[in-house]
């Protein structure tokens, strides 16, 4: 019995222990993939090996001029955040509906990632989730995940900075984008 009990708690300790959990459980295939995407293309980045978290910056053109990059590995995905250096203001509610309203506006009909809000902090971000479950994660599918949030934040952020900065409504700023 106690040899049982001695075996049960080891297996607890090693399961519980910084290196079977905490940080550990992401894919290295799928990060050496990110990694090699980015490394090829000469992008400047920071990789946590024990987080399986990727953080970087790029420029885009607009006048927002720069996003932040934030790209945590799961074991079977990963998922890009393109983040805004300009959020709502936070204590302004209105402001933060109408941002709201918006990026719902600019949501509509994308195929691929979505725009978030943070109602509480005003922060917005740009995500794309991507399964790698069963498939085999190829150079493009890296790209596309990587270069469609500054897309985006290239073809939206005149209006999102027209809500932030001139209290543009969010319909009057959705045309600003959208009307090609």
């Amino acid at each position: 019995m106690s040899a049982c009990i001695l075996i049960l708690c080891t297996l607890i300790i090693l399961m519980t222990s910084k290196g079977a959990c905490a940080g550990e459980d992401y894919s290295r295939e799928v990060a050496a993939e990110i990694r090699n995407f980015l490394f090829t293309d000469d992008w400047n980045f920071d990789f946590d090996e024990e987080k399986g978290i990727f953080k970087f910056g790029v420029n885009v053109s607009s006048k927002l001029k720069h996003v932040n990059y934030f790209v945590p590995v799961h074991r079977d995905s990963y998922t890009v955040y393109a983040i805004s250096p300009i959020g709502a203001d936070s204590d302004d509610k209105n402001a933060i509906r109408e941002m709201a309203v918006f990026l719902s506006r600019a949501n509509y009909g994308l195929r691929i990632g979505n725009f978030e809000l943070d109602c509480n902090d005003g922060e917005i971000r740009f995500k794309v989730f991507t399964s790698c479950d069963g498939i085999a994660l190829s150079r493009e599918i890296v790209k596309a995940s990587i270069v469609i949030p500054a897309m985006m934040f290239e073809r939206y952020s005149p209006g999102i900075l027209s809500v932030i900065f001139a209290g543009e409504s969010a319909e009057e700023a959705i045309k600003k984008c959208e009307d090609d």
